[in-house]
């Protein structure tokens, strides 16, 4: 495979040949630093992102390549052209990977038809974010030793998240016992229903149970811009009933906590416990994050 769009395209073995590298790469940046020489990524942002804009352009940097960073404001979007027309032009200039992030769900899919380089979904609306996935099942390796069969408390505004639905998908090939906890309101009965048929989650509505005893707690931010009216009262009703902090952290001992960022302090993390490295992993996802897209880059460019 030459691209990325969905964590279902992987199979086990790959997700393992990837994650196995990007230990080797965490040891050592360096590696395999001109592997990618005078290969050219574009980043094709039309969302705003700090670390997966970062962490595809540090990455191929490292591996020796070059990238441009597409401005959209500046672009010729903004004069009437169609992402297809552009996407086209993109094509036309003859890059070797493609990162694309947007606010539609399905549209990197859609693009595919127009690029012939190595396409990358870097989040599309609330569908999927492979490289995140990515980048968390291998910081959970690290400090777990294995994938296989752990306990995971997936807890927020899992109805915008497209985190959420590729750590499902990952964390499903190994055995996982996935838990989502939301407000009612953070969620549909068509997606309860999906995530019941197919994946055999259970959804929780309050954060105690759903994290009891688990081995890893994945927060997600609350994404006002998706939201169109009032889907909770306030952020302090969320952070009190939702919010995760040292006091509902001792229902899951032995629980590591992680977070795609950016992160909303005190309102679903507090602020002591986002600090706390010793259980509070956020940072090692971005540094981790670096060497996965480093692994991944290589991974494509290699098939």
């Amino acid at each position: 495979m030459k691209d990325l769009i969905s964590i279902d395209q992987l199979t086990i073995n790959q997700v393992n040949e990837i994650l196995d590298n990007a230990q080797l790469i965490y040891k050592d940046f360096d590696l395999n630093s001109n592997k990618l020489e005078n290969k050219l990524l574009i980043n094709f942002f039309f969302e705003n992102s700090t670390r997966t804009r970062m962490s595809f352009e540090i990455a191929m940097k490292r591996l020796g390549g070059k990238v441009l960073n597409v401005d959209i404001s500046l672009s010729s979007l903004k004069k009437g052209e169609s992402i297809i027309d552009t996407a086209k032009t993109i094509n036309a200039m003859k890059p070797d990977f493609v990162a694309i992030r947007h606010n539609s769900s399905g549209i990197v899919s859609l693009l595919n038809n127009y690029i012939d380089a190595s396409l990358i979904n870097a989040g599309d609306g609330t569908n999927e974010h492979p490289s995140q996935a990515l980048l968390d099942s291998f910081v959970i390796r690290q400090h777990k030793k294995t994938l296989n069969n752990l306990k995971i408390a997936i807890c927020g505004d899992v109805l915008h998240s497209r985190v959420a639905r590729s750590n499902i998908k990952l964390l499903k090939k190994y055995g996982c016992e996935v838990r989502l906890i939301s407000p009612p309101t953070l969620i549909t009965s068509d997606y309860r229903i999906w995530l019941k048929n197919k994946w055999n989650i259970e959804v929780y509505e309050d954060l105690i149970t759903g994290i009891s005893n688990v081995d890893v707690i994945m927060m997600l931010r609350i994404q006002q811009e998706r939201m169109i009216g009032c889907y909770i009262p306030s952020l302090a009703e969320y952070y009190k009933l939702y919010g995760l902090d040292h006091q509902k952290l001792q229902y899951a001992p032995k629980a590591i906590v992680l977070h795609p960022g950016p992160i909303n302090r005190d309102v679903e993390i507090s602020s002591q416990l986002a600090d706390d490295k010793k259980v509070s992993l956020i940072l090692e996802q971005v540094s981790s994050g670096v060497a996965v897209r480093q692994a991944l880059l290589l991974f494509l460019a290699k098939n």
